[in-house]
């Protein structure tokens, strides 16, 4: 058996044939976007009462679910158009919508992005192959609100850099999501992100933020990943309800856009992570509001 290579490898990822999009029972309730070219403008509140949260923690917990289940099926061989079939069942069976699905035309349940892929791949028929990565970005929408989730899985054996950047992605994350705290400003998050992530010589993409999330798919509420001080001075408070989500490279923090519109890849088509918490503001911090149930992961 051979040695698993040191350098990831850089990206040749091609478009490959999206199918028909799939269809989600009449009796199940949409978001206020599906049918538009974009959502409607959100005028409500970033923090939200007890009861709200409890729904935004019900949704999250399912997406996170989803992406427990939908990993299980990840291997060499698998195509991703197979992981969003899944996961759109996974979902819809339960009685909730899959928020990417329609999002500003989007024709998917879930996002797939692989290796180069930043974010927002289109699930097609590409294949994965041993040593890749893949994200998978699983939203659900259920009694109202939304959960919004993402994590980056190996396939197969992986190299070195590869598995590396996935675990420094998901410390990142887990850095940004420590600092949040009432009364500081928003802009910490990104400063402990992009402070951590420069240790590895780590791009990190400025252009796809984290966001307010709940009664709309994105608030309005702007959460960068990297230091923006002084902008982005707004206070965190109690009972608000955003995403975290870094996206980090192994080279430049720029991209290019497919012609589809969606599927952004880096520059440089060296490999990208990224991990994604929905979370809520305590008194005396942050909860994770997608964390997978105790039947899900066997605890």
């Amino acid at each position: 058996m051979s040695a698993v290579a040191s350098h990831a490898p850089i990206g040749t990822l091609t478009k490959g044939t999206v199918s028909p999009q799939r269809p989600v029972p009449a009796e199940i309730e949409r978001p206020n976007y599906v049918g538009l070219e974009a959502p409607p403008k959100y005028t409500g509140e970033d923090a939200y009462d007890a009861e709200t949260v409890a729904r935004i923690r019900r949704a999250g917990q399912l997406a996170a679910d989803c992406m427990v289940a939908t990993a299980e099926l990840i291997r060499p061989g698998v195509t991703t158009d197979e992981l969003d079939a899944f996961a759109h069942d996974y979902l819809t069976s339960r009685g909730a919508y899959p928020s990417c699905l329609g999002y500003r035309g989007f024709p998917k349940a879930i996002c797939t992005s692989i290796n180069e892929v930043i974010c927002h791949g289109i699930p097609d028929s590409t294949v994965l192959n041993d040593g890749d990565i893949v994200n998978l970005d699983i939203t659900a929408y259920l009694d109202g609100v939304h959960g919004d989730h993402n994590r980056t899985f190996f396939v197969g054996e992986v190299d070195e850099e590869s598995r590396l950047l996935v675990e420094r992605t998901h410390e990142a994350m887990m850095r940004g999501i420590k600092v949040v705290k009432p009364g500081r400003p928003i802009n910490v998050i990104g400063r402990a992100i992009e402070s951590y992530a420069r240790r590895f010589d780590y791009g990190v993409v400025q252009e796809f933020i984290g966001h307010g999330v709940g009664k709309a798919f994105h608030t309005g509420l702007v959460i960068p990943h990297y230091d923006a001080a002084p902008d982005y001075s707004q206070p965190m408070e109690p009972g608000m309800v955003f995403t975290i989500e870094p996206m980090l490279t192994l080279g430049t923090r720029h991209f290019d856009m497919w012609s589809d519109g969606w599927t952004a890849v880096t520059r440089d088509r060296k490999r990208t992570a990224q991990f994604e918490h929905t979370l809520v503001v305590t008194d005396a911090g942050a909860e994770i509001l997608t964390l997978p149930s105790a039947e899900t992961t066997g605890e």
